[in-house]
């Protein structure tokens, strides 16, 4: 267990970064163009594995609000020259999830990381976008407790106080399935809201028994303050869809050789880390120098990442894998929830394409 004390600062770009993991897809988006209705994204031809492009292709590539650690793959393939000698240039942007989706659907973004849980009703609201690669093979969003609390599995969450910090994103959605898991809903529970995001402060404090997080955030840093957390995960529950790469369908019909060549390099970088997780940690330090006044609590929160990029499904059939047979259990049980999150019937061919991972 880690127990030394963290920077207010890295805190607050680890605490920022997975709010905008945890922001739920809003707003409709102009409908995709001809080319953008016809072209199948499975259909294009594929180059060799890691076979340089004929040209020089420029990639807008979304990330999440704060520069982190949590996305040094990227930062690894940029600064090791994956991108470049694939024929690729690369611009990143750091934004909240919405604003991704919707600009990755617009055409503005080329491909992007989000919520797998936000593109399902970005989708079914007439946003043409596309999962292209899994990223987080582990849905990242959890339930979190001091093992104090007597909180062992979703079951003893029954009248307890939980925070979160609205009713509403990935890591709503993830309490409604463990809690459905054991017959129970949150009106079994009384939920404390923290609009601010202090919902660890609250579990520290004993304002609240337990609260939503990210399994990268909150425990590490309960850990490192000397806690001893409990973390309830979903994905025995329902297979919900963690952060993957996505693309929108009229870019993977323009640019679809610089697409299959943006996944090979970054799941390259993924393998290259998990085998030496300070490569990660350094690439990190490049990109974001201010990481450095606390490199154990970043390299901390990088192999808690890294963990997350990793399942059964990804042991099988290597990193960036995709189970269309999750997809469609996750879009019923989302379907089913209250409050018309899936407004409209979307399918898992609507949403997911495989085509572009390695073959």
């Amino acid at each position: 267990m880690i127990r030394q004390a963290t920077s207010r600062r890295a805190l607050a770009l680890i605490l920022l970064t997975s709010l905008a993991l945890s922001a739920c897809a809003g707003g409709a988006s102009p409908k995709p163009s001809a080319a953008g209705a016809s072209a199948s994204p499975g259909d294009s031809p594929s180059p060799g594995a890691g076979s340089p492009l004929p040209e020089p292709s420029d990639l807008v590539v979304g990330l999440g609000y704060v520069p982190s650690v949590q996305f040094a793959q990227f930062y690894l393939a940029d600064q090791r020259g994956y991108y470049r000698d694939a024929g690729l240039t690369i611009e990143f942007q750091n934004r909240i999830d919405p604003d991704l989706i919707r600009l990755v659907g617009q055409g503005a973004i080329d491909v992007a990381l989000a919520d797998g849980t936000s593109l399902i009703p970005a989708v079914s609201q007439g946003i043409p976008v596309r999962y292209i690669a899994t990223i987080y093979a582990k849905f990242p969003s959890i339930v979190f407790a001091k093992s104090s609390a007597g909180i062992a599995d979703a079951g003893d969450l029954a009248g307890k106080k939980l925070g979160t910090p609205f009713r509403g994103g990935s890591g709503w959605i993830m309490l409604q399935a463990l809690l459905q898991s054991v017959g129970l809903t949150t009106d079994d529970l009384t939920i404390v809201e923290y609009p601010a995001f202090g919902q660890l402060a609250g579990v520290e404090q004993g304002a609240v028994d337990a609260a939503t997080g990210f399994v990268n955030n909150e425990p590490v840093r309960l850990a490192r303050a000397g806690g001893d957390p409990v973390v309830l995960r979903v994905d025995d529950v329902v297979p919900l869809p963690g952060n993957g790469l996505i693309a929108g369908e009229q870019t993977l019909a323009a640019k679809p050789e610089a697409i299959r060549a943006f996944v090979d390099a970054t799941l390259r970088a993924m393998d290259e880390i998990i085998a030496d997780p300070q490569v990660g940690l350094d690439a990190a330090l490049a990109a974001v120098p201010e990481l450095a006044s606390d490199r154990e609590n970043q390299l901390a929160v990088l192999e808690a990442t890294i963990d997350t990029w990793q399942s059964p499904l990804t042991a099988a059939r290597g990193l960036g894998a995709i189970d269309p047979a999750a997809w469609a259990t996750s879009i019923g049980f989302m379907a089913g929830l209250p409050g018309d999150l899936v407004p409209n019937l979307v399918t898992v061919d609507a949403l997911v394409s495989t085509a572009f991972l390695p073959r």
